[in-house]
């Protein structure tokens, strides 16, 4: 289950960045490309969130991560590259 959330992990991470690419340089560029990016990209990324969420919260229980951990892999969700950063120095082992 650890390389399942370590692949949605990454998956989630490429989202958040494309997201952010197409809100900050393809709105400025081409706008009906953006408007055409904004549903499929961000319910993309929308269910990718859920589900690192909740296998977090799963793997959480299951691999009795401590609290600080939890957190911080959660945290990292949320600010750019944060995922790829938890992939390297939390989940490797």
């Amino acid at each position: 289950m650890l390389r399942f959330f370590r692949v949605i992990s990454v998956l989630e991470g490429v989202s958040n960045i494309l997201i952010f690419f197409n809100m900050l340089v393809i709105k400025n560029i081409n706008k009906e490309l953006y408007d055409t990016l904004l549903f499929p990209v961000g319910m993309a990324h929308g269910l990718l969130f859920i589900l690192y969420i909740v296998l977090a919260t799963y793997l959480k229980f299951n691999l009795n991560w401590s609290l600080s951990k939890y957190l911080k892999i959660c945290i990292a969700s949320l600010i750019p590259f944060g995922t790829f950063y938890s992939d390297k120095h939390w989940l490797k082992n």
